[in-house]
């Protein structure tokens, strides 16, 4: 997912909140919270403000970001809730595991971007009506799921065994591990079910993912992989597997 990317689809849902905002007479300060498990520096955060200043909201003039992170760690952000009521928040924004964090805040708007299925989580009633005090926008896509394992194929003919790491504790997890089962069965491939929760359990379902002597292994996009990508992508590399990853950020991590 590029910079670029996460500034268009978070431009639509912003302008439920954001416009609302604009109809108040200035100079109105408007206060933004942006809750994050991300570490800095942070590229969204950065392309959120450039998506702002597109609208006319810039820091020092109008605008006050009030940032917080907990990297990784998404059960430390439940403890800042409280500023939301204290400083008068207008807007809060979080994405991945931080919004967890973030259900407890009904008061406020809510803006969030999110890898699995908000309705499972108990975000929004449904993608079409949300409904409540939270909106956002969703990337998970079982069409995309299948398309994976397809490209996997294309690149490697001989692939037969895929190990399929996953955090079964991503909502709509059970749907894109389906429908990536249902796309290896039509390519003849064997898939080898990875799954792990959390953080904490991700070092061992990498190392029982290099035990299974698959051909290639695939990691579903969500909040724990994104956060620990690095990690993820550097032993795809000293295990010489082939490997496919839901965003882009994961492969520029190998790199690094």
């Amino acid at each position: 997912m590029k910079r670029r990317e996460f500034i268009t689809l978070l431009g639509g849902a912003v302008a439920w909140p954001i416009s609302s905002l604009a109809q108040q007479r200035p100079p109105k300060i408007h206060r933004i919270f942006w809750a994050s498990t991300e570490a800095q520096p942070d590229p969204f955060v950065d392309g959120f403000r450039e998506g702002l200043r597109e609208l006319g909201y810039v820091e020092g003039n109008n605008l006050v970001l009030q940032l917080r992170y907990a990297p990784g760690n998404p059960d430390a952000l439940r403890s800042a809730l409280s500023e939301l009521t204290r400083d008068k928040v207008d807007l809060a924004v979080s994405s991945g595991p931080a919004i967890r964090a973030m259900k407890a805040a009904t008061n406020i708007p809510v803006l969030f971007a999110i890898s699995g299925d908000p309705v499972e989580l108990g975000l929004v009633k449904s993608l079409a009506r949300p409904g409540g005090n939270f909106t956002g926008t969703t990337f998970l896509s079982l069409d995309l799921a299948g398309k994976r394992v397809e490209l996997l194929k294309d690149m490697f003919p001989q692939l037969r065994r895929l190990a399929v790491v996953s955090n079964t504790d991503h909502p709509g997890e059970s749907s894109e591990w389906q429908a990536t089962r249902e796309a290896a069965k039509a390519l003849d491939i064997e898939t080898l079910y990875v799954p792990f929760v959390g953080a904490r359990e991700l070092d061992n379902a990498l190392a029982t993912a290099g035990s299974t002597r698959a051909d290639a292994m695939l990691v579903f996009p969500e909040g724990v992989t994104m956060v620990h990508r690095a990690r993820i992508a550097q032993f795809a590399v000293a295990q010489r597997l082939p490997s496919m990853f839901g965003w882009s950020e994961y492969c520029e991590a190998g790199d690094s």
